[in-house]
């Protein structure tokens, strides 16, 4: 065999295995056909089967469409658009720049305001997870009646929220209200456990834990979708079920607890319904959360403009928050099946 077989062809020769220097410039082949015009200069247009596809789509689609920009895209412009303006709602708006915003930082209510909030958010959210977390292992246990217990467990989030203020209304009753009654058993004195600013918003977050029902179907969605292989391959190994529940459970589950997070976060700096019933407020504005304070300036004080601020500002945070929990979740949110 000569060397220029063995090496695939002598250089500047057509041999074939000659490299890009061997002085020959490749040719494309044929250019398929293109008897219906759908490729325009290396760009492809849509058929006329996809063109009706597309149409029908965004028919079918049209409400959601026309619902998010009536009801989303509109009332977020026109927020923003109101709160450059000092307006009552009844005159004609008169522009004042930024002036709400400046207003709304100094206000030593809405400091106030967002303090409560945050007191809310810290303890409500955290203690909702755990709570829902509880709730969705129980509703997983393989026993005749599951069914039964997860109707049971999810029932007391079917109660409007406002029906349950007054149910707790009722309940923490400082002269006939169980839970005073309970307390006094452990010779406890009556309390007025909604008159007393340290005690009220602690109420509120023990409320709110009835409703974990519904973060509690989403971890069992999360938890049937965990393969038994994995926890099978655990036994055999001999780890405990705290071991499986730290190694497999808990890493598994993390994309379902990012969305309980997110929509846990979303609905504590949205709090309102339970302090305006039970509170309004008070005592000493302990419950005077940042929503009820933008519902007073828009209704009850007539400062659409200054309340269109503060909207502003807890849609920006709100948007803020939430991209901060999402970069931080790229540190423990785990999306590989097989790394559990």
């Amino acid at each position: 065999m000569s060397a220029s077989a063995t090496t695939g062809g002598t250089p500047g020769t057509g041999a074939p295995g000659a490299g890009p220097s061997a002085g020959i410039t490749p040719q494309a082949g044929p250019r398929a056909p293109d008897p219906d015009g759908t490729r325009t200069r290396g760009r492809t247009k849509l058929s006329g089967r996809e063109k009706r596809n597309l149409r029908m789509g965004l028919l079918f689609i049209s409400p959601w469409i026309i619902g998010v920009l009536v009801f989303v895209i509109y009332p977020l412009i026109y927020s923003f658009v109101i709160s450059l303006t000092q307006y009552s709602g009844m005159q004609t708006p008169t522009f004042i720049g930024l002036q709400n915003y400046v207003s709304a930082i100094a206000d030593p209510l809405v400091r106030t305001a967002v303090g409560n909030t945050a007191y809310y958010m810290a303890i409500a959210v955290p203690l909702g997870l755990v709570i829902a977390l509880l709730l969705a292992l129980a509703m997983n246990r393989n026993v005749r009646e599951v069914a039964l217990y997860r109707t049971l467990l999810y029932l007391p989030s079917l109660i409007p929220m406002f029906a349950m203020s007054f149910i707790f209304i009722v309940f923490v009753n400082p002269q006939f209200g169980i839970v005073n009654q309970f307390l006094g058993l452990f010779g406890m004195p009556d309390t007025n456990l909604l008159g007393e600013p340290r005690y009220a918003k602690l109420v509120m977050i023990i409320m709110a834990q009835l409703g974990a029902g519904n973060a509690a179907l989403i971890y069992l969605a999360g938890l049937r979708n965990i393969p038994e292989t994995l926890y099978e391959a655990a036994r055999i190994d001999g780890a405990s079920r705290f071991r499986q529940f730290l190694s497999i459970t808990i890493p598994l589950l993390t994309p379902t607890i990012l969305f309980n997070l997110i929509t846990g976060v979303s609905g504590a700096m949205m709090v309102f319904t339970e302090a305006y019933i039970m509170t309004n407020g008070g005592p000493d504005n302990s419950t005077l959360f940042y929503m009820l304070y933008l519902y007073r300036n828009a209704f009850s004080y007539g400062q659409l403009g200054y309340a269109s601020a503060l909207a502003v500002l807890l849609f920006l945070f709100g948007m803020l928050l939430a991209g901060l929990i999402y970069w931080l979740s790229r540190r423990f949110v785990n999306y590989d099946v097989s790394a559990g």
